[in-house]
């Protein structure tokens, strides 16, 4: 017997791009089904790297602190050579700033932070729908009907819009035709989950760098495993179980002390680097590595596809709630450029890594990238070095007019437009909507700037107004002049001063799936 429901968005995927959709579904009282083909959550630690603009995401979701608390900062590196060993950094970190609390990568195997997004979604009153298949959907001009084999029998599920988050295999981009235009990078690797003896897990362990016989064990920091990296022929088979690995880690380290006690999850796989040809197809979008494919150096995939769907998040959320559709068809002008960017970036790490050691530097960060040519930036000359339309929203500490202390982040976190003035006058910010924070900063503010770090991570002069998109990022810098500009960006975005007698349609929840 097939049974029926109607919901808002259908999420394809339970990973960690299609976990932060629906994270950020809930949070804005979207309707939303978030199922898996798999029956049980990704075991592995694929993923490992977070980003710090990754984390600053994290934060604003509820979840950065667990997180940090399921891993640890990156090892130093032990290269193993003929002639000793040499410990070396492997991600050049730098301190903290006010504008940039989180510098520092974080390696968090990528079960563990699927498992707090899932935890922080049960939290919300939501859980993935798992051992659910997708076999079929049609889109009309209302909606998507999706056909999903489900462990009680067939469901079709009717709603405004369909996401594919469902990896680089997506079901759902093959369905729509949609290209994955790229090349294989002529590098097969192993890479698996292991216990190991042998090894002490204070260094991330190489040998044979640069060569084909190259092999690494890395600890995986929140669990007592290492995570071996190997690249192998693409004409043989490999062993996966213990036994063959522990023969591969011994030919390759020249050690017979060195074994592999268990092995909990493990893959060989071609490296490549794709792109989609676009993003959406009507009522049917693309997120995450369902839309683009990177080799696993700079630890870019995952974070470029938490981003994608942070992006996606509130662009759906404020059309389904009455924004003008044209906003949703910002998600794959803004965010399949920083695709392309990133695909670049891991190409290169990785040819750098063919050859010799490599330290990564501040490009794999992901703080620098921004939007600068989306229809939603007001941009204009970056005079003396201030933020302008599309550039991340830096944070800074800030004393409330009550005295206690708090930060831009703080203030920004949450589902709302935020609009700030520095020293502007008294009565002279716009009127309220709902949608939007409004904060003055200064004397007779709500805020005061008294070390001057909202002044200098902004480059504000006195005057000036700053909006913050949803998603941390700047919409615009403006002086008073410019508020009409303001004014007509919230508008684009659905978010609309209120008439008088009249409920705004962001104002109203709807009830959770």
């Amino acid at each position: 017997m097939t049974r029926h429901l109607d919901t808002e968005v259908i999420v394809f995927g339970a990973g960690a791009a299609g976990l932060t959709l629906a994270l950020d579904l809930a949070r804005r009282h979207v309707d939303f089904v978030l199922v898996d083909k798999a029956p049980e959550p990704f075991p592995g630690s694929r993923g490992k790297g977070i980003q710090p603009r990754t984390q600053e995401v994290f934060e604003d979701l509820g979840v950065i602190d667990r997180i940090v608390a399921s891993g640890g900062t990156y090892p130093l590196e032990r290269v193993h050579t003929a002639d000793g060993s040499l410990d070396r950094v492997a991600v050049a970190t730098a301190d903290p700033t006010p504008a940039e609390p989180y510098r520092i990568p974080l390696l968090v195997p990528q079960f563990l932070t699927e498992q707090r997004l899932c935890e922080r979604l049960a939290e919300l009153g939501h859980a993935p729908r798992r051992g659910h298949e997708l076999v079929g959907f049609d889109q009309d001009a209302g909606g998507v009907s999706a056909r999903i084999a489900s462990p009680d029998g067939e469901l079709t599920v009717r709603a405004a819009y369909l996401v594919g988050a469902d990896g680089g295999s997506s079901t759902v981009r093959k369905a729509l035709g949609i290209g994955f235009p790229g090349k294989t990078l002529g590098v097969r690797a192993v890479v698996a989950d292991v216990l190991v003896d042998g090894v002490p897990d204070d260094a991330w362990h190489r040998w044979g760098q640069g060569s084909p016989d190259q092999v690494s064990l890395c600890p995986l920091r929140g669990t007592d495993m290492f995570q071996l990296q190997a690249p192998v022929p693409f004409d043989t088979d490999v062993d996966l179980s213990a036994a063959g690995l522990t023969a591969l880690l011994r030919a390759r380290t020249g050690r017979a002390d060195v074994g592999v006690r268990a092995v909990s999850w493990a893959s060989a796989f071609s490296m490549n680097a794709r792109l989609a040809d676009t993003y959406r197809r009507g009522r049917v979008l693309l997120t995450g590595d369902a839309a683009h494919c990177h080799p696993p150096t700079g630890g870019q995939g995952l974070n470029t596809s938490v981003q994608d769907a942070y992006n996606l998040g509130w662009k759906l959320a404020a059309v389904l709630r009455g924004a003008p559709e044209a906003l949703l068809s910002t998600y794959e002008q803004e965010r399949r450029p920083i695709a392309e960017s990133v695909l670049g970036l891991s190409e290169r790490l990785l040819e750098a890594a063919r050859s010799r050691p490599t330290s990564r530097g501040r490009e794999v960060s992901q703080l620098d990238l921004g939007y600068p040519d989306s229809p939603l930036s007001v941009t204009g000359p970056r005079d003396g070095g201030g933020v302008r339309g599309g550039d991340r929203a830096p944070d800074a500490p800030v004393t409330g007019a009550g005295g206690l202390p708090t930060r831009l982040f703080t203030l920004f976190r949450g589902t709302h437009w935020t609009l700030f003035g520095l020293d502007v006058p008294r009565g002279s910010a716009p009127e309220p909507r709902a949608g939007l924070h409004i904060h003055l900063v200064g004397a007779g503010g709500d805020l005061r700037d008294g070390a001057g770090h909202v002044r200098d991570a902004y480059g504000l002069s006195s005057g000036q107004w700053v909006l913050v998109r949803p998603d941390g990022y700047v919409a615009a810098v403006v002086d008073a002049s410019g508020l009409g500009t303001v004014a007509s960006c919230l508008d684009a975005a659905g978010v609309r001063a209120a008439r008088p007698g009249a409920a705004t349609a962001a104002a109203t929840p709807v009830g959770a799936a």
